[in-house]
């Protein structure tokens, strides 16, 4: 079988919605709206048919599925359940990769689902008494003796922030008085755009523009235009919670 590169299944997207929607999301300008199962085939996995939770895809042949449901499939299996391909003639494991844009995708499109599976994990971990201890994105899975993977893991690190999963925020000046127009080149923000952490709240985004402003904090205030343009955003929200706002 054919590897399928990202441009080819993107094309493949565009056919299938020009097909049975007549409209090319390219260059329709209208709002395009799917139903959620007709993107059920793209998002659901074929081993457990459920939403991919841990989204591995195989290297060979880009087919994805939960973690958990390839590795359990993979210890009586060297080939892909889908097109037979082989995987790997000894360590089938070893190429299987994470595919975090697909999950973030599974979770920006099934709504509730990262909740419920963020309050399962909590549960399970809860319910043995351990401590849940959170993979570093940047760690590539290495394999043991026996041929499993495992991830080198410095547990120190845990709880970095560099570690998480980040999001882009535009930042912009926003002029309600005359003499605000007026000290406008005074405060003109050169990087608009914001790259951080999750977990990181307002507070911490106000403390970053009053040292590129060099003003004091209670000069600065974060409005959210989409939602309550007028009303200032309080300190304790997270940026993954102004995120989700914006995509609804």
């Amino acid at each position: 079988m054919a590897e399928q590169g990202p441009m080819a299944i993107a094309m493949r997207l565009r056919n299938q919605l020009q097909s049975v929607y007549k409209l090319d999301p390219l260059r329709n300008e209208e709002e395009v709206k799917l139903k959620i199962k007709d993107l059920n085939e793209h998002i659901v996995c074929y081993l457990c048919a459920g939403y991919f939770i841990d989204a591995t895809t195989i290297t060979e042949c880009l087919h994805t599925f939960c973690k958990s449901c390839i590795v359990k499939y993979l210890q009586t299996s060297k080939y892909c359940p889908m097109c037979n391909i082989k995987i790997h003639e000894t360590q089938p494991l070893l190429n299987l990769k994470l595919d975090r844009v697909m999950q973030d995708i599974v979770y920006k499109l099934v709504p509730g689902l990262q909740e419920s599976e963020d309050k399962r994990i909590k549960e399970f971990y809860q319910s043995r008494g351990l401590e849940r201890v959170v993979q570093p994105s940047g760690e590539d899975s290495l394999p043991d003796a026996k041929g499993l993977p495992f991830t080198s893991f410095d547990h120190s690190k845990a709880h970095f922030y560099r570690y998480d999963e980040q999001v882009s925020l535009c930042l912009e000046r926003q002029s309600s008085s005359m003499a605000e127009k007026k000290d406008k080149t005074k405060l003109t923000l050169q990087q608009k755009f914001v790259r951080c952490s999750v977990r990181a709240e307002v507070r911490h985004l106000r403390k970053v523009l009053c040292h590129r402003l060099n003003v004091e904090k209670h000069q600065v205030s974060l409005s959210f235009k989409t939602f309550y343009p007028e009303k200032v955003v309080p300190d304790c929200i997270l940026t993954l919670t102004i995120s989700d706002l914006y995509a609804l």
